[in-house]
């Protein structure tokens, strides 16, 4: 028998999860997920996990409760860890209590991982605290799918004081606004409504209950949305911190592998941008290879790094062997600064470092320092250019070439979210030929794609693609380039 945790992880932006829910992701062998939780945060799991969509579309169930409380059922009892993700928090309207019963009725264990719940953290990103000191002393949160039919004492909610938030209930709008001011509510209290909050999607429309029908109809507003009531919606300008971000507004797909997006990710997002992740390429480790030349480590002139994966497996290679590095005599050259920071990491500053992350940089620089008959050791890629390599014997180095590693497609976890992606970010030609693959061109087509440098540009413009390319080949040319789109 296996075990369920149903956990929230928060309302959209990604990184509104907790510690705790991100640790038992990665035990998971399989989940269930909504359409209202991050796709993002499918990152956190094991490579063979199973992964099922439940839906939750309004009028348009994938699955109906029912199925889902079955399908989580049968799942533990085939001894499968199972992970019941939810958007906001699992017994906040989540419905987390009746897959708990179901759960008890077959004798399955399972634990409740709490998530923020959207009507904290969507009003906080909208600038509106759901509290405020003299102004509002309570919050009082409603479920208004029921709505229309009456459901709600609304003379009792519209003798409350504090802040109302009515979650589910985009179409029943109106009638919440006639309903409060039909009981006694004032027709110019405030009332906000926020789509698809803490997302690069949000918007929010501010208004008092007898105009919030028109202003949202302007506004061409759209389910998921939450609707507040109450006087601490005067905040939300001045309170309006998320909006002003630089990327606010911009859903940015980054195609890079696992390990590399990180870094790119975070400073995305600390910039306002929702990040897409597909980790579009994987690597083989091949660095055996290096076996061959590996009693000729002491005699090169040069050894030349191509990439930060070329790096970490040249070095791992020598330590798993127990090479100690200060016998190397070499020169270190590096293609870049990304690809010099990573050899300055292993303790080894390098002797020459490229301008521009392209083989043509590289090799211009190092014209000024190798000779005829000089041995240079290149460990890189299989799926590497040849120009670094035959220019350099085109110019009498005696050149040893390894394939430290192999690019292979990487696998495509949820295409849920695509659709949403305004700008795809491409770094290599293989992440154009593995997306086309994953998502297909006609996808790639219909969105806006940065290159990292003319080589990838090249790659796009092949099969149609119009890319801008970055001044600057590297993170900061990257995000710089996005600055001013």
């Amino acid at each position: 028998m296996g075990k369920v945790y149903l956990m929230g992880v928060g309302p959209g932006d990604e990184e509104l999860i907790t510690l705790k829910a991100i640790r038992m992701l990665g035990k998971c062998t399989a989940v269930m997920y909504d359409r209202l939780a991050s796709t993002s945060i499918l990152k956190y799991l094991k490579a063979d996990c199973l992964i099922y969509y439940c839906g939750k579309e309004p009028g348009c169930h994938y699955k109906t409760q029912d199925e889902i409380n079955d399908m989580l059922v049968t799942l533990a009892k085939e001894g499968n860890i199972v992970g019941r993700i939810k958007g906001g928090d699992p017994f906040v309207f989540g419905r987390g209590g009746e897959e708990a019963l179901a759960l008890l009725s077959e004798n399955i264990e399972f634990e409740v991982i709490p998530g923020i719940t959207s009507p904290i953290a969507v009003l906080s990103y909208a600038g509106i605290p759901i509290t405020h000191r003299g102004i509002a002393q309570s919050f009082h949160v409603f479920t208004a799918m029921s709505a229309e039919k009456l459901e709600i004492d609304w003379k009792a909610v519209a003798s409350l004081g504090g802040t109302l938030v009515f979650m589910m209930g985009f179409k029943n709008l109106e009638k919440i606004a006639q309903n409060l001011i039909f009981n006694g509510k004032n027709k110019s209290t405030p009332c906000a409504v926020i789509m698809r909050g803490t997302t690069s999607k949000q918007k929010k429309v501010v208004g008092t209950l007898i105009d919030i029908i028109g202003k949202v109809q302007e506004a061409e507003i759209s389910s998921p949305c939450i609707i507040v009531v109450g006087e601490v919606i005067q905040f939300n300008d001045q309170f309006n911190w998320y909006e002003k971000k630089p990327l606010f507004g911009k859903n940015i797909c980054i195609t890079r592998s696992k390990a590399q997006a990180k870094e790119l990710r975070e400073e995305l997002i600390d910039l306002g941008a929702e990040v897409f992740e597909i980790n579009s390429i994987e690597f083989k480790d091949t660095s055996i290879n290096l076996e061959k030349c590996k009693g000729r480590l002491t005699g090169y002139d040069f050894i030349t790094l191509t990439s930060v994966n070329g790096v970490n497996y040249f070095f791992d290679y020598l330590r798993d062997i127990k090479f100690d590095v200060r016998k190397l005599k070499a020169k270190v050259a590096a293609i870049g600064p990304a690809t010099a920071k990573a050899i300055e990491n292993r303790g080894i500053i390098p002797d020459i470092v490229a301008d521009h992350f392209v083989a043509e940089s590289l090799f211009d620089k190092m014209r000024g320092y190798v000779k005829e008959y000089d041995k240079v050791l290149v460990p890189r890629s299989k799926d590497a250019r040849p120009y670094l390599v035959e220019a350099l014997r085109n110019i009498g180095c005696i050149v040893e070439e390894v394939f430290t590693y192999e690019t292979i497609c990487g696998k495509l976890k949820s295409d849920n979210g695509i659709e949403d992606v305004d700008v795809i970010v491409f770094t290599s030609p293989s992440t154009v030929k593995n997306m086309i693959k994953m998502v297909g061109i006609e996808t790639i087509q219909s969105k806006k794609a940065i290159a990292i440098g003319p080589i990838t540009a090249k790659a796009l413009i092949d099969v149609g693609v119009n890319p801008t390319i970055c001044d600057v080949y590297s993170v900061e040319g990257v995000i710089n380039k996005l600055l001013e789109m």
